[in-house]
């Protein structure tokens, strides 16, 4: 999958408009946090957050972050969806802890070898695990816990 195939499977699951009660992040548009859209000079109305805008802060922030480009076509839309939802370096860490390299967060030369040399099924299956257990534990699990569940399965399902 390239960029725009992963950015379009991306949406699937995290939809349009929300601001959601229980979410500390409060308003988002395509998964885009109102910090985030901010940061990236966005002035507006959350409601009218552009996709173009999401698209390239996709794009920057996760894609290029975690060079979706150079990782296996078998495991780079699940490292993406990982760092948009979790955060670039927790997305590189389970990756890391999945290949059995040095965990340090930073997806460098050693981390890409190893994801190219391993069986990508696998892979994903030691990425989603190590993510839904990671979840799990955070305080916010028993509000977002089916969303998120859900989207592990999708996943999977991939």
């Amino acid at each position: 999958m390239n960029f725009e195939q992963c950015f379009t499977a991306l949406l699937t699951h995290e939809g349009d408009y929300a601001d959601l009660k229980n979410d500390r992040r409060g308003e988002t548009r395509f998964g885009v946090t109102e910090a985030v859209a901010r940061g990236a000079g966005y002035t507006g109305d959350m409601r009218d957050l552009p996709i173009s805008l999401a698209k390239t802060i996709y794009r920057s922030l996760y894609w290029d972050a975690v060079r979706g480009d150079e990782l296996p076509d078998g495991i780079r839309y699940f490292v993406f969806d990982a760092a948009a939802a979790s955060g670039v370096r927790q997305s590189v860490l389970w990756l890391q802890r999945a290949l059995g390299v040095a965990a340090d967060g930073i997806l460098g030369p050693v981390t890409l070898a190893a994801a190219h040399a391993a069986n990508p099924d696998k892979l994903k299956a030691l990425l989603l695990s190590q993510r839904l257990r990671f979840m799990a534990g955070l305080s916010n699990w028993p509000s977002f816990s089916r969303g998120w569940s859900r989207r592990v399965a999708d996943l999977l399902e991939a």
